[in-house]
């Protein structure tokens, strides 16, 4: 199998950080692409009709994207029940997904619209929603992040990993300190610091 993706993306991230957990990383050859919205790689297009990474490649199927189908299937291919908190798990993977969400419109925004035409309302209204799903997290799901390791664990901490990588100054942390705390002790994790994109 082919994994496409690029080091920088939080949700191509998810993915390898499940690939180290469940042992499978010997298993996918990793393509590593250079993709923007605007200017997609022919790799990625020919992956996913959609032009987004990441996507599997499959060598008895279709090819899979989105980080959630492609997650999924790996842990039910490795048989380690990342998804067994059932619901939890799974609202915690798509509150961390929004998170990426918003946080990557806020980096094409500045990163990929000419300076004179960019929009600090949308970057703004993008931000409070990252700000909204770290209050959430914080408030209702330390004792599940707390928990046995899941996929919702993974996704958060890939989340929040790339706010601080592409917004730094976003301020997520502050009022949601035992959120910050638990991050700063998933990223010590060997697959967490396999992962980390390179330097900005």
């Amino acid at each position: 199998m082919k994994l496409t993706y690029s080091p920088t993306s939080p949700f191509a991230r998810k993915v390898m950080v499940l690939l180290h957990e469940t042992g499978q990383l010997d298993d996918i050859e990793i393509q590593d692409v250079t993709t923007t919205p605007l200017n997609p790689s022919s790799e990625v297009k020919a992956s996913n009709p959609l032009a987004k990474i990441p996507a599997l490649e499959r060598n008895d199927g279709p090819a899979l994207y989105d980080s959630r189908v492609i997650c999924a299937y790996l842990d039910d291919r490795a048989g380690s029940k990342l998804y067994g908190g059932g619901w939890d798990s799974k609202v915690l993977e798509a509150t961390a997904d929004g998170i990426m969400d918003a946080a990557v419109l806020m980096a094409y925004e500045r990163r990929l619209r000419p300076e004179d035409k960019q929009w600090d309302g949308w970057i703004e209204a993008q931000r409070s929603k990252v700000l909204g799903g770290c209050a959430a997290l914080n408030a209702r799901w330390m004792s599940h992040l707390q928990g046995p390791l899941d996929i919702g664990q993974i996704a958060v901490a890939c989340a929040l990993g790339y706010v601080d990588y592409r917004h730094p100054d976003a301020g997520w942390r502050q009022g949601n300190e035992a959120l910050a705390g638990w991050l700063a002790g998933f990223e010590s994790r060997p697959s967490m610091q396999a992962t980390k994109p390179p330097a900005a």
